[in-house]
């Protein structure tokens, strides 16, 4: 059992850094749940393969300075589509 859970946290790891996407996405993508997603890629993947938990945390604190600018992004364009229904 050990081993799936090492070669998930691998696979979402690579995911992550293959797409820049968020821990939400590779979630949705692979099947997981955001949590599981979460934990194995900050704290699982650390021990498991140190090179590439390198990688994704680059990635995830590339997603964490950008996160503002995305929610202000998709608020806008709900309010742009609500306007339009109008």
């Amino acid at each position: 059992m050990w081993r799936e859970i090492e070669e998930r946290a691998k696979r979402n790891g690579e995911y992550i850094v293959k797409t820049g996407c968020t821990v939400r996405a590779c979630a949705k993508t692979l099947g997981g749940s955001k949590s599981t997603v979460h934990k194995d890629v900050t704290e699982r993947l650390r021990n498991i393969d140190p090179e590439l938990y390198a990688r994704v945390q680059k990635v995830l604190e590339f997603n964490l300075s950008e996160r503002h600018l995305r929610g202000g992004d998709a608020t806008r364009r709900k309010y742009e589509l609500r306007g339009k229904k109008n």
